[in-house]
């Protein structure tokens, strides 16, 4: 239903990577969620119908986190990373997203 207002092509753009951390898998167990690296410019919506359409998953909700870029030094330069958004996608209960399944198929 919701992937009808979006078209294919952002929908795809929209998750870059997903987070697999210590924190990450914890966060996993624990809550039901997974953490992806998304589009700087992705709102909620586009996140949930991504990954509906993605991983044939219903999703309970997202919430959006902004990341700060570090700021790097060589030498005497000075540097910033970008700044980058993070999901936190809720999945409905019992539903989970196997990554190693998914790049198989």
């Amino acid at each position: 239903m919701i992937t009808q207002k979006f078209s294919e092509e952002r929908l795809m753009k929209v998750l870059v990577a997903p987070i697999i951390s210590e924190k990450a898998t914890f966060v996993a167990e624990k809550n039901e969620q997974v953490i992806f690296q998304i589009a700087t410019d992705a709102n909620k919506h586009e996140v949930k119908a991504a990954v509906e359409m993605m991983f044939k998953v219903s999703v309970n909700s997202v919430q959006i986190a902004n990341v700060k870029g570090k700021v790097k030094r060589t030498g005497r330069f000075v540097g910033r990373r970008n700044n980058w958004k993070k999901a936190y996608v809720c999945l409905a209960a019992g539903q989970e997203i196997n990554f190693a399944a998914s790049e198989q198929g």
